[in-house]
């Protein structure tokens, strides 16, 4: 009687086989959820650090042009993705952009990139009287003419390999200060 009772008791004391199946299944499909919300913050945090790195780099770069260009003497040329002034020393200071970059050189000294990874740049010079009416101004029409330098950028960066939200758009219409001397 007792090796039935044992016998019986080791029959019941395993799992069947449908039971470990559906215990795999929940097992399985709680690691796929966790693994994804692990992957999904990831990228969030990856995106987040993105947008804030770039976001410090453009208000450093939009920071020192206004700032060369409100202590300018003058405008000496300029392009649509170039800018030329006469600095406060009489120096040519340059703001040239190329191939996602907008370098900044100044006469006897050496250059550096000020802006990266930008997509578009545009400078707009103006002169300083307005439009009857609104805030626009005219164009310039010769370089003695400019005294309000608009300027615009778009800069994007890509996460794990594709554009993501970590896109910055700047605009500034700045004037110069100084009346050329």
């Amino acid at each position: 009687m007792d090796s039935k009772i044992t016998s019986i008791n080791q029959k019941r004391s395993g799992f069947v086989l449908s039971e470990m199946l559906v215990v795999m299944g929940i097992t399985t499909i709680l690691s796929l959820a966790v693994m994804s919300f692990f992957m999904l913050s990831g990228r969030s945090f990856s995106a987040l650090f993105n947008y804030v790195d770039l976001d410090d780099a453009n208000r450093v770069c939009m920071d020192q042009l206004s700032r060369d260009i409100r202590q300018a003497n003058r405008v000496t040329d300029f392009t649509a993705s170039r800018l030329v002034l006469e600095d406060a020393d009489r120096k040519s200071l340059s703001y040239v952009y190329t191939n996602r970059t907008l370098v900044r050189t100044k006469q006897d000294e050496s250059s550096m990139v000020v802006l990266r990874e930008c997509d578009t740049l545009k400078f707009d010079v103006c002169q300083r009287n307005p439009v009857g009416g609104s805030y626009d101004v005219y164009p310039a029409a010769t370089v003695d003419t400019a005294k309000v330098i608009d300027v615009s950028w778009v800069c994007s960066r890509t996460i794990f390999g594709r554009k993501e939200n970590t896109e910055s758009v700047q605009t500034a219409r700045i004037v110069i200060r100084k009346q050329g001397t």
